[in-house]
């Protein structure tokens, strides 16, 4: 994959969603998603055992304001508004899901979901929404991969 396809899918708002991380390196996706304009952010899940500790971890990658209230209606309005870090898109990697998918099943499932609402809302914007989430295992066999070229 090239640098130019990436920065071309992730420019594209409307292809913007919750997606599996590609295995392998990412350096060409991360260099095409900031010419994109996105801003790229990591949450490292691998020590989240619960809901708490994983939208602690979230709120801090994510540099939620101190306001962030770590509940589900709290993440959507956070993932909703970004005011506090404005750009053209987002590309947010999840990293070390398999942990706490095995851990808190329900609660990621949850997450997931509010990921595919605020992409599904930013889409109607006009504006990249992307997490792209980080799993060795199948749990997700409806979660698609990022597009590869044709």
């Amino acid at each position: 994959m090239s640098a130019a396809h990436y920065e071309d899918l992730f420019g594209d708002a409307a292809r913007a969603g919750v997606h599996h991380l590609p295995h392998g390196p990412i350096d060409k996706l991360l260099a095409g998603a900031q010419a994109a304009g996105c801003v790229v952010l990591h949450v490292d899940l691998a020590v989240a055992r619960n809901k708490d500790e994983m939208l602690a971890a979230i709120a801090r990658s994510l540099r939620f304001p101190e306001w962030f209230g770590h509940n589900w209606d709290a993440l959507t309005d956070s993932l909703l508004d970004m005011g506090w870090l404005p750009a053209t898109g987002y590309v947010i990697i999840l990293e070390h899901c398999d942990g706490i998918h095995g851990r808190a099943e329900a609660d990621f499932v949850t997450l997931m979901q509010i990921f595919q609402e605020a992409a599904a809302t930013w889409r109607e914007d006009g504006v990249p929404f992307w997490c792209l989430v980080d799993m060795q295992a199948d749990g997700f066999a409806w979660l698609p991969t990022v597009a590869q070229p044709g």
